[in-house]
């Protein structure tokens, strides 16, 4: 799971730090999964990759997807089962939070490093989807009439200044969250912790 050297160089250094201790075959100075998810729990401060929100199942080795990964997985045009992601480590599933997915360099690479944990794990190929030209959350100009009528039922009113402020994870992450059949108990939560 090692990154070309020209993706790595995107990487803030001390993930880069961290990621090449665990792909060793002894990991540096002993550290173990746990301690090793720990570190990505605790990050240095402007480094955290998971939401507030998301802790309660982070904390239990990572259970569920991510919205981070969910994000990236969408880039990347993949489908991925819950079932198959239960099946990967703790170093698996965090390198898949922080690998970049910026350029088509960066997706290209997550494409083919999702593909192949799914290969390892259940021998056959993930799920893929086509990959959506301009999602709902690029659009700085309108909030999507889903997210509006979420946020009323919470008397809360998503101005266009409040949507443009957001980060692109942050948009893609209210709108995952405001579908019909999503975990929408964290929808409140997500609001409160996105400064809403």
């Amino acid at each position: 799971f090692a990154l070309p050297v020209e993706l790595g160089r995107s990487y803030n250094a001390s993930w880069t730090t961290a990621l090449t201790a665990a792909g060793t075959p002894h990991l540096a100075a002993g550290m173990k999964e746990t301690a090793l998810f720990h570190k990505f729990l605790n990050p240095p401060v402007g480094e955290k990759v998971f939401f507030n929100f998301e802790e309660d199942f982070v904390d239990e080795n990572v259970r569920c997807i991510p919205m981070i990964v969910r994000f990236k997985m969408d880039a990347a045009g993949i489908k991925l089962k819950l079932t198959e992601w239960s099946k990967f480590t703790i170093e698996e599933k965090v390198k898949l939070a922080v690998l970049p997915s910026s350029t088509n360099a960066e997706i290209k690479f997550y494409h083919n490093q999702l593909s192949q944990l799914v290969q390892k794990y259940t021998g056959g190929k993930p799920t893929v989807l086509p990959i959506d030209a301009q999602p709902d959350w690029a659009d700085l100009s309108s909030i999507p009439v889903m997210l509006v009528e979420k946020a009323k039922e919470f008397d809360i009113i998503i101005t266009i200044d409040n949507w443009k402020k957001l980060t692109d994870l942050q948009r893609y992450t209210l709108l995952k969250l405001c579908r019909p059949g999503h975990e929408n108990k964290n929808f409140p939560k997500a609001i409160k912790e996105f400064g809403l």
